[in-house]
């Protein structure tokens, strides 16, 4: 297993448990857009890596010292000599990331996914190394391609060969053959970064199928492959094999998966899959798996893909198996803490210095002073310069700056300075899923009546105005509001104001708005056998500024602000719980 290394720092503490209470983890652990979760211990120390697609900074890192407390870092891939997105299809981008750790470094191996539609995927796969999860990462080294999940397995410690593994799904677009080809595995040489030896196919799945996200093990002797199967949607599994040898043959476990939702509509965690492992100090084993939760049975999942983490015990004869409070085999949304593991009293090794705090994210375009920089604080808080971008269609420069939607129920809002002098320049508040969908309320100018208040939908490339404009002063700030709950959320607007203190002021914008459409389950258009757009992401809340003359008109953006709302009567859950109210 992963050898033992130096902390890297301390997590922040977390409020104890009740006088003989045990410690409890609630699921999700990370909520919102949070996929493909790897989960690594060094040390006293936990990490998460997750999936990023096409936001910025790639591979979204978090901390912990107890499983329950989870800490953000920011992300891995801050340069775009780690990672260029522009052009990245929507759902491309960084996919699947699995964080390692040997000789004193950590291992970072991505999928760069160019093109997904159709047949075939485009795909390149890149292994980087860091002495701290906060970098700096050094340059790239290209892996093998064909295929996308990626992830090394370093068979260090007692007992080990001391050697590097690199495994992978190999893609087959031919049509009469399995798309998903099967696992392979190729030694990897740590020193020289690149593959040695042949590539060997050791592992074809489950009657499942789809087999994918590769993780390897070793435990008493035998090494265990976790794959995903089912596909990432209501029949996602998280399944196990085993051999005596790391080349094969693996058998699966005859008991059948070893986590998946599948076959129970009524489980709140649903989607269950795309696990890895991870040993506590202490001995016990936990697997971290990806989740969602859907407004209704099979609904959509607004969300998007969750990070959950469950128990893991393991049978007399070798297996391991999730037995939670679900049932055996099903995802659990509270699992018990680890004992005698502690929060530590101080926050994570900061990451470096960055324009953004690390919930923040960009759309394929790196953090620039070229279109993106800080304001000085006003009122008390920080504010946003965004110079106009391209358009909320464009796979290349747009000046938006969001972060995930993490509740069901919320308030977002800023305030907007902005003076446009033409129709193309634009900026404001968006509630985005991808270039083909979402719900934006911005100031623009129209040649009738000057500055105005636009409220604009994109439902699968389909533009439409819901709401008549309304005429603004021709200068000073605008503030924008949008409030969800559940499948619809409305905006708001007022002027004169730079807080959410004096709600009485807003005005509605238009109707409230259908939120189902910014899911994973809308995005995807296919007939199970061809696919014209896929969804892996999940709703983002932000401010965005476009001058479609190429000038970069410039937009000033404060107060921004992101809260989960309670219903009235009902105790506020924390940032991984779910609102009662669907």
């Amino acid at each position: 297993m992963t050898a033992a290394a130096p902390t890297t720092g301390p997590t922040s503490a977390a409020p104890p448990p009740a006088p003989g209470r045990p410690a409890m983890i609630r699921n999700p652990v990370l909520a919102g857009f949070h996929p493909d979760p790897s989960l690594l211990r060094v040390g006293e120390d936990y990490y998460l890596a997750t999936s990023t697609f096409e936001w910025l900074p790639g591979v979204t890192l978090h901390h912990s010292r107890d499983l329950v407390n989870w800490r953000p870092l920011g992300g891995a891939l801050t340069e775009e000599r780690l990672i260029d997105l522009a052009g990245a299809p929507d759902s491309g981008g960084v996919w699947a990331p699995c964080l390692s750790y040997a000789d004193g470094l950590f291992h970072l191996v991505y999928s760069h996914v160019r093109s997904l539609t159709g047949a075939y995927k485009d795909v390149r796969n890149w292994v980087t190394t860091a002495p701290s999860p906060t970098g700096p990462w050094s340059d790239p080294a290209p892996a093998p391609g064909g295929g996308f999940d990626p992830s090394l397995f370093h068979d260090t410690g007692p007992g080990g060969s001391g050697r590097s593994w690199l495994l992978w799904l190999t893609w087959d677009h031919r049509p009469g053959h399995d798309p998903f080809g099967g696992i392979l595995l190729q030694e990897w040489d740590r020193t020289a970064r690149r593959t040695v030896g042949p590539a060997r196919r050791i592992f074809s799945g489950t009657r499942l199928g789809r087999t994918e996200g590769p993780h390897l093990y070793r435990k008493d002797g035998c090494y265990y492959l976790v794959t995903a199967e089912g596909g990432t949607s209501w029949e996602h599994a998280v399944t196990v094999a085993r051999s005596r040898d790391v080349t094969g043959p693996y058998t699966p476990d005859p008991a059948g998966p070893l986590l998946t939702a599948y076959g129970d509509d009524a489980l709140e965690l649903q989607k269950a899959g795309h696990g890895s492992l991870v040993e506590t100090a202490g001995g016990a084993w936990y697997l971290a798996h990806l989740t969602a939760r859907p407004l209704t049975p099979r609904g959509a999942c607004v969300l998007g893909r969750e990070t959950a983490l469950q128990r893991v015990h393991w049978t007399a004869d070798g297996w391991p198996r999730v037995d939670g409070d679900a049932g055996p085999g099903r995802p659990s949304v509270h699992v018990p803490a680890p004992t005698g593991e502690r929060p530590a009293s101080q926050p994570p090794a900061a990451a470096p210095a960055s324009v953004l705090d690390p919930g923040w994210m960009t759309l394929r375009r790196h953090p620039d002073p070229s279109w993106l920089t800080r304001t000085g604080p006003h009122d008390g808080t920080p504010g946003l310069r965004l110079r106009g971008g391209e358009s909320l269609s464009s796979l290349h420069e747009q000046s938006l700056v969001a972060r995930r939607q993490q509740h069901l129920r919320f308030t977002a809002g800023t305030t907007v300075s902005f003076q446009p002098r033409s129709p193309q320049h634009m900026a404001g508040l968006v509630h985005f899923y991808n270039t083909q969908l979402w719900h934006y309320a911005h100031v623009t100018w129209t040649e009738e009546q000057g500055r105005v208040l636009r409220l604009a939908v994109c439902d699968r490339g389909r533009y439409t105005e819901p709401a008549p404009l309304v005429r603004l002063p021709p200068d000073g700030p605008v503030r924008l509001r949008l409030t969800g709950r559940g499948s619809e959320a409305a905006f708001t607007w007022s002027v004169g104001t730079d807080t959410d203190t004096d709600v009485r002021a807003e005005h509605p914008l238009g109707p409230a708005l259908d939120v189902t459409r910014l899911s994973d389950e809308y995005a995807t258009v296919g007939d199970g056998a061809h696919f014209s757009s896929w969804g892996f992401t999940g709703a983002f809340i932000g401010v965005c500024a476009q001058d479609l003359t190429g000038g970069g008109r410039p937009a000033e953006f404060t107060a921004l602000d992101y809260q989960e709302r309670t219903p009235p009567g009902l105790q506020a859950k924390g940032p991984g719980g779910m609102p009662d109210d669907r």
